[in-house]
This record gives structure tokens, sequence and C-alpha cells, in this order.
């Protein structure tokens, strides 16, 4: 038996090779190579389930983006200027004179957005970088800053985290952009942060504020009597109505929010 089982090389096999031949090893002791994911359905349904996965992402990343500029539209719908810190505003008001137009109170309103007037924790507001790579209160970008700085406070070196210098270079960014005039406003928040949402939480925050810091009129004044306004003619009101509403004002850029 084992002379028919001897081949090239097993002619001189002992009994023990032999036995190995006629009882190979159990087959969980087999070392098998990895098998490789064969392409066809099966690597098309997990491209399939990859790509279900990142419209999933991306539909919930929205879902929150969606929720939190609705929180911030309603923070800023709420704004109270008593909450500002008096020396902010004094800053404010002083950028907003550099800047003849522009109200200290859109200022104020990008400063409370962007790190609610220096009193922000987060990360770039005091030192360091924002994700995005803004710094201080004003949020600046580096080479933002580096083209509109302004030094304000001339007892400290320039420097986007002081209050005084970012906020007088923020007036000056939005004064190149148009921000003196009413018909540039808009444009001017917009380049300051790409964003519809953005302008239209500025302006209701510097509207509020603008309310609140408006003197409160005396009783006598309360109850004065009011003149009565004379009613223009039907056919110049209709003139006036038509004008008004005609297209987007003058000095907007095309897709204004």
């Amino acid at each position: 038996m084992l002379a028919l089982l001897a081949g090239p090389g097993l002619a001189e096999a002992g009994p023990a090779d032999a036995a190995m031949m006629v009882h190979p090893a159990p087959h969980h002791a087999r070392k098998t190579a990895p098998r490789k994911p064969a392409a066809g359905r099966g690597s098309k349904k997990t491209a399939a389930q990859k790509a279900a996965a990142r419209k999933a992402a991306a539909r919930k990343a929205a879902a929150e983006q969606k929720a939190e500029l609705a929180a911030l539209a309603r923070w800023a719908a709420s704004a109270d200027l008593s909450g500002v810190p008096k020396q902010y505003v004094r800053w404010y008001k002083a950028a907003a004179r550099t800047c003849p137009g522009l109200a200290w109170t859109v200022l104020a309103g990008i400063g409370t957005i962007e790190s609610d007037n220096g009193r922000s924790a987060a990360r770039g507001v005091h030192s360091g970088h924002n994700y995005k790579g803004a710094e201080g209160p004003m949020q600046f970008e580096p080479a933002t800053f580096a083209e509109y700085r302004v030094r304000a406070d001339k007892s400290h070196k320039l420097s986007p985290y002081d209050p005084a210098d970012a906020i007088d270079s923020a007036a000056r960014m939005l004064c190149a952009n148009g921000a003196g005039t009413a018909a540039g406003l808009h444009g001017a928040i917009f380049a300051y942060n790409h964003a519809c949402w953005y302008v239209q939480d500025v302006l209701t925050i510097a509207s509020r504020y603008a309310a609140q810091a408006r003197p409160k009129a005396s009783p006598k004044e309360k109850h004065k009597p009011k003149r009565a306004k004379k009613n223009k003619p039907a056919r110049a009101r209709k003139k006036h109505s038509a004008k008004r509403h005609g297209g987007r004002g003058k000095g907007q850029p095309a897709g204004a929010c």
C-alpha cells in the first residue's frame, strides 16, 4: 500500500509521512486565502447605501441649520439694548461717526451677532480663531482685517481682538462697500457676511436698538393733539405707489436679499 502511494520524492517516506498523506488534516485546520468581495450586485448595493447615507446626513445638516437660523432670528427679534455693555455702545457710536450716514446701531447689530458684543466665550473672540479663521469681537478674517484695519486704541498694539480697533475697522469696511447710503446698506452688510439671513438679522437688531435708544416722549407730548393730514388727490397717490414699488432699489446688487 505504501509503495502504491509513493511517488517522486516519497519513496523514502516513513510511516508518519504516509499517514499524513492517507489521512489529510481536518477541514477546520486548513488555511484558506481570504475571499475578495465579488464585484457586482453586492458592491452596487453598498454604493447605493453609501449614497443614501450621504443624502440623509445632508438632510439632517440642512434641518439643523434651518432650526439654528430660526432660533437666531427669534433671538434677533428680542434683542435688548440694555444688555449691550455701555462701553461697546460708545465704541459703536464713535466708529459710526467715521462713516457719515452709517447708523451706530448697524455696527451694534453686527457686534451682537458676531460675539454678543464681546461677551461670548466662543473660540476666536478673545484669542485664536474659529473654524473659519475669524478673529476678534467683530470676527474678521486675517486678510480682511489687514485690508481695513484701523488703530482706534492708541494705547495698545493694533489687534483684531481689541474692541475699539475691531469696531472701527468694521465701520471702515462697511463704509467702503456703501453703508453710508440707504441704497448701499444691504449690499454692505452682505459683503461683511455673504448670507441673506445675516443681513435681515442685523437690520432687525439695529431697528430694535434704534427704537429703544430713542428718547421717550414726555406726558405732555403724548397727549398733544396731532394735526390732521391733508388727503392727497387719488391720482397723485396712485402715481406715488407705482413709483415706489417699481423694481429693485437703486444701488442694490442683483439678487439682493
